[in-house]
């Protein structure tokens, strides 16, 4: 297949010839897909949990050392952590999250399941 291009130039009009040619597919370009293969994931909830007690002392013991007034504690009602940010003159707590009033809460829920609902094991 052969095409014309007229270019406008100064002068006498140029015609640029040029021929197209089919891309013609290249031999065996099929993506080559291999097998995954299976990974055994194992999740330890009581070394989770050891690793997160671990975790929040090595946080205590750093910011006793470096004298801030930040906590870390952790909480079974909410089944996570504790930050309070204290003033280290006074001991004040400046802020807590989640604040007093949601741990107070969860703890009344926590109470509370017994009599909501009996877990069979």
């Amino acid at each position: 297949m052969t095409s014309e291009v007229s270019l406008k130039t100064s002068g006498p009009p140029a015609v640029v010839a040029f021929e197209a040619k089919p891309l013609a597919p290249a031999a065996n370009t099929a993506p080559k897909v291999a097998q995954s293969k299976p990974v055994g994931i194992e999740f330890d909830p009581a070394q989770a949990q050891q690793n997160l007690r671990s975790a929040v002392g090595m946080l205590n013991e750093q910011m006793a050392a470096n004298k801030q007034g930040l906590g870390f504690s952790f909480d079974q009602a909410i089944n996570g952590t504790v930050i309070k940010v204290t003033n280290t003159h006074t001991g004040e707590v400046v802020r807590q999250i989640p604040t007093e009033d949601v741990l107070r809460m969860a703890h009344k829920i926590d109470d509370m399941k017994g009599l909501l609902y009996n877990k069979v094991a």
